[in-house]
């Protein structure tokens, strides 16, 4: 078995790693424990000042990192150069701002003195995905390395060329070696490393379904988990809404990372009084972009990142159309090498329809027609999901108490698609997962919260 990188544009083989076996599992594991008791001993002003190098490192190679992802996941060298800017951003933030996230809080008392205190919990095993290769490691990596922590990077194994990559950067930075320990594991390894007393957390990035075996997994043996699962994320466009920019804004999400974002406009909810206008706007939008080589500068689509994962895309849409739903563009697998899918649009989506509860992980989007404010909101929240959420109105106050009072998810924005951002916790609720990462909110995920009294 190997981590197998296989460029999704053409289909050719790019590179492969070897599993780790047992022996070198336990091995790393091992490592893991006595880097810890290394790393949780440095001055965190020296902690901030690597992190600073892994900023200046990211920059100064941005395009050589940039062409590993569109090589590895197909991502469009435009996408992947920013990708590694906000990476840039993410250390910098954490480098400025950790001092203050950590320093211990006095807390008033009958006690002499009594505060609460953040300290390093210890190796946390991070289990990333492949669509973000570099930001979802990122956002885990680098507040807990600065909390005192050590984490141990179980990448996506058709990225094996970001996970080494990931590893060197901060390895030039003049970090210990072991501050990032990569682990070539597949599943079936899960349980033998949450299971060790090396483990103090597990972070993932994934589907649903892995988010469940993590948990009870992490359950079983005690550890703190955080979970950033999938979503369903719903945009409503009100009547009221500037309809041109709603519609821009809707394909621009949809179309990020060739539809293979979690908080993408997954299902587009328009009120009926507008619904024409605003698809007149919106096809255009979403199918004129340019599809071709990701290497291309103003190619906006490239390739899927995985022919499976274009093979499952295509039967969702499928098994849609044949529930019911209607095609008004693209929906079907073209006769090209690589892990291709069109720009689909799908509409007349019903309760029992695949798509009204599925992920569609993908370039697909699906417009749904209400009658009115309350049954946009209503729809909007009838899925498992609750990672993101958007609403589209000129009216602010009321796009706020929407936002605030009544969509279920982690994350509500007003007139913009939702994104993440370092200054701004991000994580999901119901079954897109829990806990938090970036901001305060995300260092303290993983540091053990002391608190300290004396007399």
């Amino acid at each position: 078995m190997k981590f197998l990188a296989i460029n999704p544009a053409n289909g050719q083989f790019i590179r492969s790693l070897d599993f780790d076996d047992d022996s070198t599992i336990d091995a790393k594991l091992d490592l893991a424990r006595k880097a810890f008791g290394i790393w949780k001993k440095v001055d965190l002003e020296e902690r901030c000042r690597l992190m600073k190098q892994v900023r200046t490192i990211l920059l100064e190679n941005k395009e050589e990192y940039a062409a590993l992802m569109v090589e590895e996941m197909g991502k469009t060298i435009t996408a992947a150069r920013g990708e590694i800017d906000k990476c840039a951003w993410l250390c910098e933030y954490y480098a400025e701002n950790a001092p203050c996230f950590l320093e211990d809080k006095i807390v008033g008392t009958p006690a002499s003195k009594s505060y609460v205190s953040y300290q390093p919990m210890g190796p946390i095993l991070a289990i990333m995905p492949w669509n973000f290769p570099f930001w979802q490691v990122f956002r885990v990596a680098v507040p807990n390395i600065l909390s005192g922590n050590i984490i141990l990077l179980k990448h996506a194994p058709s990225v094996p060329g970001c996970a080494v990559a990931i590893d060197d950067i901060f390895f030039k930075a003049g970090f210990p070696e072991d501050v990032i320990i990569p682990l070539y594991a597949d599943i079936p390894k899960m349980e033998r490393i949450v299971s060790s007393t090396a483990v103090q957390g597990v972070s993932l990035t994934g589907s649903t379904r892995a988010g469940t075996s993590v948990a009870q997994l992490a359950g079983k043996y005690i550890k703190k988990s955080v979970l950033e699962l999938g979503g369903s994320d719903p945009f409503i466009i009100l009547r009221d809404a500037n309809i041109a920019d709603a519609a821009e804004t809707c394909a621009t999400s949809r179309l990020k990372n060739v539809g293979q974002s979690c908080i993408g406009a997954k299902r587009i909810i328009v009120e009926e009084d507008i619904y024409d206008v605003f698809m007149e706007h919106f096809i255009p939008a979403f199918t004129s972009v340019k599809v071709g080589n990701p290497n291309q500068e103003d190619t906006v689509i490239g390739p899927m990142a995985r022919i499976d994962l274009r093979d499952q895309l295509a039967r969702q849409v499928e098994d849609s159309i044949k529930a019911g739903a209607t095609c008004l563009h693209g929906g079907y697998i073209p006769q090209k090498t690589g892990a291709w899918y069109p720009i689909t649009i799908l509409t007349d989506i019903k309760a029992d329809n695949p798509a009204y509860h599925q992920e569609l992980f993908g370039p697909v989007a699906c417009i749904y027609k209400v009658k009115n404010e309350q049954e946009a909101i209503r729809l909007a929240n009838d899925t498992p999901y609750g990672l993101g959420a958007a609403i589209f109105t000129s009216d602010i106050p009321k796009g706020e108490r929407i936002a605030r009072e009544e969509l279920e998810a982690g994350s509500c924005f007003v007139n913009e698609f939702v994104k993440s951002d370092p200054r701004l916790p991000f994580g999901g609720h119901k079954m897109s997962g829990y806990g938090r990462e970036l901001s305060a909110f995300g260092m303290h995920e993983f540091v053990n919260i002391k608190t300290v009294w004396l007399k």
